[in-house]
């Protein structure tokens, strides 16, 4: 199973992906800001991003984390479906998995695990 650091903000999503991601055996840290990204990158292998809020810039913290620190992490994020630029914008700062909001409360443990074993691309 996969060791998960998911960047959620917003708490009621966040608590019922962590929930569902370790009832599918995940471990995931949740965390709440951009340094919390960076301190759990080493010890994980998938980073959930949220873009519902501001994509620019969590499109740019995937980008500003050197290749050699986040090559052992795949990326799996998600944005509101209606917001195809914050889609664009996680593409092109490298995500390997970019979903809709709906779909991520629907699939967030097949993904992820998907993502870990290295089938998910």
């Amino acid at each position: 199973m996969a060791h998960v650091i998911a960047f959620i903000p917003d708490l009621l999503f966040g608590s019922q992906v962590q929930g569902s991601l370790r009832a599918a055996g995940h471990t995931v840290d949740l965390v709440g800001d951009e340094s919390g990204v960076r301190i759990g990158l080493s010890g994980a292998n998938v980073l959930v991003l949220d873009l519902t809020d501001d994509p620019e810039r969590r499109a740019g913290l995937l980008r500003s984390v050197p290749p050699d620190e986040r090559a052992h992490v795949h990326t799996l994020a998600f944005y509101s479906h209606v917001d195809v630029d914050a889609r664009r914008m996680a593409e092109q700062a490298g995500c390997d998995m970019v979903v809709p909001r709906s779909r991520m409360a629907r699939e967030g443990a097949e993904l992820v695990a998907k993502l870990a074993s290295g089938t998910g691309y």
